[in-house]
């Protein structure tokens, strides 16, 4: 689906992520329509935005340069977001960024993560490659390699089960510990997540096996293997520091578990006694 050429004078488009409205303006109706339905659930109305992006469009880039190496950098007080389908400044002061990019939601997508994660490490959250469901009013991370079994534990999840994403988890810290919240950022199942949040029990390492048995994780291994999924894209030291200090305190604060399991329904009964626990 691409947008057309139409252009109006909008209003902006408040795409909410983790407790976090990000306004985005452009003037091609058919793009915010299409940003609207990309993105349902997690927009909602923001007349005084405190973060907005300014979208400016071009026609579509050859496949090689949209394949083109993605790049964040610090440039003096904004960050330059660039990759073949999309050229980005933000500015973090100014809570203020432009994206010219091709009239696909692929490109405005890669930019919120983006943007997201340089919030977060400043706040002691994070990114993280892994699904993600809450249960029993307490959430739950399910992290793993490209096959471990994220999407396979989501599409058994059961009816009282609420899945926040099978692909990419956004993780808050706050005063009295962490708490996962839902995101538009789906996977294999294409499926967006719901826009809610819960206090974070339990991070679970994936792994296919026999059986279903949930065993114990190392402090070292915790953190090597967090810190192998979180996502983080810019060549900034002081931000890495701040996001490996972060990777930490979560080890420290919640419980990491290795969740073998045999890729069926009856993965669920495990995790739903943890969730009594």
């Amino acid at each position: 689906m691409t947008a057309t050429s139409q252009t109006v004078q909008l209003d902006p488009l408040a795409i909410e992520i983790g407790g976090t409205p990000i306004a985005i303006r452009t003037e091609s109706l058919a793009f915010r329509e299409l940003l609207a339905s990309r993105y349902a659930g997690f927009v909602r109305a923001c007349p005084n935005p405190e973060l907005e992006l300014a979208i400016e469009l071009f026609e579509p880039v050859e496949p090689a340069q949209a394949d083109e190496d993605l790049q964040v950098r610090l440039q003096g007080e904004e960050w330059c977001i660039e990759r073949g389908d999309f050229r980005a400044r933000w500015n973090p002061a100014a809570a203020r960024g432009r994206v010219r990019q091709s009239a696909n939601p692929y490109a405005i997508d890669s930019v919120l993560r983006i943007i997201h994660t340089l919030i977060l490490a400043r706040q002691g959250g994070f990114l993280i490659h892994a699904a993600s469901a809450i249960r029993g009013g307490r959430a739950f991370l399910f992290a793993g390699v490209s096959g471990a079994g994220k999407s396979t534990i989501s599409r058994f999840a059961p009816p009282d089960v609420q899945l926040l994403t099978d692909e990419i988890s956004y993780v808050v810290r706050s005063n009295d510990g962490y708490k996962a919240c839902g995101t538009p950022f789906a996977g294999e199942l294409a499926r967006v997540g719901e826009n809610r949040s819960a206090p974070l029990s339990t991070l679970f390492l994936l792994e296919k096996g026999p059986e279903n048995r949930i065993g114990p994780v190392g402090e070292s291994e915790a953190l090597r293997s967090l810190m192998r999924n979180i996502l983080f894209f810019a060549e900034d030291a002081g931000l890495v520091s701040q996001v490996f200090e972060s990777a930490c305190k979560f080890v420290n604060q919640v419980p990491v578990r290795k969740l073998i399991f045999v890729p069926d329904e009856r993965v669920w009964d495990i995790i739903g006694q943890q969730a009594r626990e």
